[in-house]
C-alpha cells in the first residue's frame, strides 16, 4: 500500500470548499483543516505508487483555487 501526506496551500476563504472536492476523490482517504504554513492536511493511499501520483498531480494538484502543494511519501514498512 502506497500512502502520500500532501500538504496544501489554497486562495483565501476557500479551505472549506477544497476539502468538500477532496472528500470526493477515491484515493483521498483523510483531510483536515490545519492552521501554520499550510491550510490543509490529505492522506492519499493507493495500491499503486503510479496511482497514487496520478491522484496527486491530475486530480488534487488541478482542484480549482489550490495554490501549492508539498507531498510526503511514506516509506513502505515503516508504518
Amino acid at each position: 500500500m502506497a500512502i502520500a501526506y500532501v500538504l496544501i496551500n489554497c486562495d483565501l476563504g476557500y479551505d472549506e470548499q477544497i476539502i468538500e472536492e477532496l472528500k470526493h476523490l477515491s484515493d483521498v482517504k483523510e483531510v483536515h483543516g490545519t492552521f501554520g504554513a499550510h491550510d490543509i492536511l490529505a492522506k492519499v493511499e493507493s495500491d499503486q505508487v503510479a496511482t497514487l501520483r496520478e491522484t496527486i498531480m491530475w486530480k488534487i494538484r488541478k482542484i480549482d483555487k489550490v495554490r501549492s502543494t508539498v507531498t510526503l511519501l511514506g516509506i513502505e514498512g515503516q508504518e
